[in-house]
């Protein structure tokens, strides 16, 4: 009876922090490599002291003290139990109880109260004892649990995923009126995607990818929700981190035209180098060639301009000095104005979106609608009405002062671009809030290094976050003479604003660039 108490106990500590490890799963994209490179090392400390408790427990166990088993597993439960209200209290990216989640958990208590049913059944022979130990080992070790759950259910995950997949082709098959145009780039996509959906929507009915949704599921779920029989257009955004993550959306959904908005060092981490982002990025012009359809591409993306096929007819350069692309360019701190080209025709237009590549997603947007019949009096109207995308660029009010809210997925250019975006700002006392920016590979210093150099030639106050990975922006902040005395380095975003509240004004702006997700935050 008591070594059931424990038993259950255990279990029910180990449920708690499943609620970390199923966070920290979810955020690597529930692929179990990268799950365990958060594992290690940012795990190691909290593993190395569940390896010590398991150990204890093993040696009071083999002594039968088993009233101190007890005593060990309430205390595990009870730090367990702080642990998972304190992580979702203080979470960027909380867990997210999707239906794929709450089948991790339904597993995860099946497993466990089979291993508990077996250790009572034969709670009187050796077996009995082995399944005690398996039950307190994975109670302790949990990134061992987490892996044994996600391969129990694989295979109705992806028997799952097969059937709305399958359900989503169908809906698509049977629409041959329906014109479907993807998007994809290394960055700018969700901007653009949201661009071209504004501008489109003046004369058609359209559907675009919510939020970020730009994943085989997240597409496939847009399909099936979404998609009405008065749906005439469906803008498909396409993310990427592996060559063949693009083909695989693009078998789902067929693209008639294309919009590639850049190539760039995004992902290397796992891509491996710029000729597998390249590749994999124009797997959307290989399907929309296929379909017969015009893929318009990113002249201004110099790993774009240098490696497309100038022979190929069914990619449109926009950009540079080619038919479709920006001229006159007037900015200032609240937005800009300047002429479009497209094919021929100029106009003016105004946009309150900050920032250059603002102006290029908005060229992208507006050159395909061109293409695809919207008139250069509608493509005036959406773009002097368009919104910052949430998250990129998007300015707000802040302690009677402003905040410039460019958190969401940084990159190497953009992130430039966003400081001098605040540069702008005349007569305010300007600071910049980052953790710097993260799967760049090899680059990934070098990339930091210059938005420190950046900061440091734009900024009144630089504050950055995570000590170690703030390291490649300090450097480059150390070879200027940026007054050293106005560059904080703190742990979170949460001391960050604790940092800037008492210093923020009427007449100050802060740029929160990139907002990390917890499992790279150090």
């Amino acid at each position: 009876m008591l070594l059931l108490i424990v038993s259950l106990i255990l279990s029910l500590s180990l449920i708690c922090g499943l609620v970390r490890q199923f966070q920290m799963l979810q955020q690597n994209s529930y692929f179990p490599s990268r799950y365990l490179k958060w594992v290690y090392p940012s795990f190691m400390n909290e593993l190395t002291f569940l390896c010590f408790g398991f150990c204890i427990s093993s040696a009071l166990y083999l002594a039968k003290k088993y009233y101190f088993c007890i005593a060990l597993s309430v205390i595990v439960f009870l730090i367990r139990l702080i642990l998972a209200v304190k992580t979702n209290k203080n979470s960027i990216k909380k867990l997210v109880y999707t239906a794929r989640v709450k089948r991790l958990f339904a597993a995860s208590v099946l497993i466990l109260g089979i291993l508990i049913a077996l250790s009572q059944i034969f709670k009187d022979s050796m077996q009995g004892q082995i399944f005690y130990m398996i039950i307190s080992l994975l109670c302790f070790i949990s990134p061992l649990f987490v892996l044994i759950v996600w391969c129990v259910t694989y295979p109705l995950e992806k028997t799952v995923s097969n059937y709305y997949v399958n359900d989503a082709k169908k809906i698509l098959k049977s629409r041959n009126d329906l014109t479907v145009i993807g998007i994809t780039g290394s960055f700018g996509k969700t901007t653009t995607k949201f661009i071209l959906n504004r501008i489109l929507s003046e004369k058609f009915n359209t559907v675009c990818t919510p939020q970020s949704f730009n994943t085989p599921m997240g597409v496939v779920r847009t399909v099936r929700n979404d998609i009405k029989p008065n749906t005439q257009i469906f803008i498909c955004e396409m993310g990427a981190k592996k060559k063949g993550d693009i083909k695989e959306i693009c078998d789902i959904a067929h693209p008639d035209y294309g919009v590639i908005t850049s190539v760039g060092a995004q992902h290397l981490d796992t891509f491996g180098s710029m000729e597998n982002v390249f590749s994999t990025k124009f797997e959307l012009a290989d399907s929309v060639k296929q379909k017969g359809g015009i893929t318009f591409i990113s002249a201004d993306s110099e790993e774009i301009y240098k490696r497309y096929d100038k022979c190929d007819n069914s990619l449109i350069l926009f950009g540079k000095e080619e038919n479709y692309r920006v001229e006159n360019i007037k900015r200032n701190a609240f937005g800009s104005n300047f002429d479009l080209v497209l094919d021929g025709n100029k106009f003016s237009v105004t946009t309150k979106l900050l920032g250059l590549h603002s102006i290029y997603d908005i060229l992208a947007g507006a050159s395909i609608a061109y293409k695809l019949g919207v008139s250069s009096d509608d493509i005036k109207v959406a773009v002097s009405s368009l919104k910052p995308t949430e998250h990129r660029l998007e300015l707000k009010s802040f302690n009677g002062g402003l905040l410039i809210d460019d958190a969401y997925n940084s990159n190497p250019v953009g992130c430039l671009e966003a400081v001098r975006t605040l540069g702008n700002f005349d007569g305010y006392k300007k600071t910049i809030i980052t953790p710097g920016l993260i799967e760049l590979g090899s680059k990934e210093y070098e990339a930091n290094y210059n938005l420190g150099l950046e900061a440091a030639k734009y900024c009144d106050i630089i504050i950055l976050v995570g000590k170690n990975r703030s390291v490649p922006m300090m450097d480059a902040i150390n070879t200027t003479d940026f007054n050293k005395n106005n560059v904080f380095v703190v742990s979170s975003f949460k001391e960050a604003m604790a940092v800037y509240t008492p210093i923020a004004d009427k007449n100050s702006v802060v740029l929160l660039e990139n907002d990390l997700p917890d499992n790279y935050l150090n």
